[in-house]
């Protein structure tokens, strides 16, 4: 293209947007309307996933040891499992650590010293020695539960195939959700704005049939059209993705200024983390709406 002909379009477009400002800013409305649903929707369905995975990292696998086992062979027992790639955290518990742990949650801090003194060299918790191990994604966990079972030395594996498998199941069913939802969403925000954009170039068809006939080329005709829905495009992402920018920042310090437990029970999703995703998702979208709606909208005037 040359650059006269770019200069050309990109000035008939912006043109077009303040000769038809009403079908512009009708355009422009849809378009901020549609992504800022589909923005609160985003915004929250990426911190319930986080919630669930936090869940998930503290769902605990423990694994005791055949009876007399050597500190040698605990430890390639452990080197084996940390090549697992579901592998999150590992911690070693010695005997003595999950007899002060059990004193603790039995007897209370206070009492617990009295309780461990009495047993001073006589452990009833001497065989207890384990691994606490935590997986990145709980719905490996039978997968992993089966593999650390077949390692030489190992006696048992205590796990919580239950909430494993609810916890597992939640996130597939928001994950499904979410993408239905998501999908809706912006099928109605294309059919929404393309109905708009083709109104305001139905609007303009006498024009288009003008440049045809003085032997305007499609592309020709097109460009303009196709700038305006770019601008457009541009212009209804951006405003939903700074409004949305702005709410999201401070009703996180609201709550946690004002409602300081939620600190404990909950952790955010940064900004930082969710816009990182959520802006240019919302641009392509937008552009690509603009620009394809242009597009297809044209093409049925373009023959004369």
């Amino acid at each position: 293209m040359k650059f006269s002909t770019l200069w050309y379009s990109i000035r008939q477009g912006v043109k077009n947007i303040r000769r038809n400002l009403m079908f512009s800013l009708a355009s422009i409305g849809t378009m901020v309307s549609c992504l800022f649903l589909f923005g609160i929707f985003y915004m929250i369905v990426v911190n319930f996933q986080a919630a669930v995975q936090t869940v998930e990292k503290n769902v605990t696998i423990t694994v005791f040891f055949d009876y007399g086992l050597s500190e040698e062979q605990i430890a390639a027992i452990g080197e084996e499992i940390r090549y697992r790639e579901e592998l999150n955290t590992i911690e070693f518990v010695s005997a003595q650590e999950a007899w002060d742990k059990f004193c603790a949650e039995t007897y209370g801090e206070e009492n617990a010293s009295i309780i461990t003194d009495a047993f001073v060299g006589d452990n009833p918790l001497a065989n207890s020695a384990s691994y606490e191990i935590t997986l990145k994604d709980v719905a490996k966990q039978t997968e992993f539960v089966e593999f650390v079972e077949g390692l030489d030395g190992v006696r048992s594996v205590k796990n919580s195939e239950a909430v494993a498998n609810g916890l597992a199941s939640l996130n597939s069913l928001v994950g499904y959700a979410s993408m239905a939802i998501i999908l809706i969403l912006l099928f109605v925000a294309v059919f929404l704005i393309s109905n708009t954009i083709t109104i305001g170039i139905t609007v303009r068809k006498e024009e288009i049939s003008i440049m045809k006939l003085i032997g305007a080329t499609d592309f020709f005709v097109r460009a303009p059209f196709m700038v305006e829905g770019v601008i457009i495009g541009l212009l209804g992402s951006a405003i939903p993705v700074i409004i949305l920018r702005y709410i999201y920042e401070n009703i996180i310090e609201y709550l946690m200024a004002r409602f300081p437990i939620i600190n404990i029970l909950v952790n955010f999703v940064t900004t930082e983390e969710v816009f990182a995703t959520l802006t240019p998702l919302c641009l392509i979208v937008g552009v690509g709406i603009g620009l394809f709606g242009s597009i297809f909208t044209t093409r049925k005037h373009l023959h004369v």
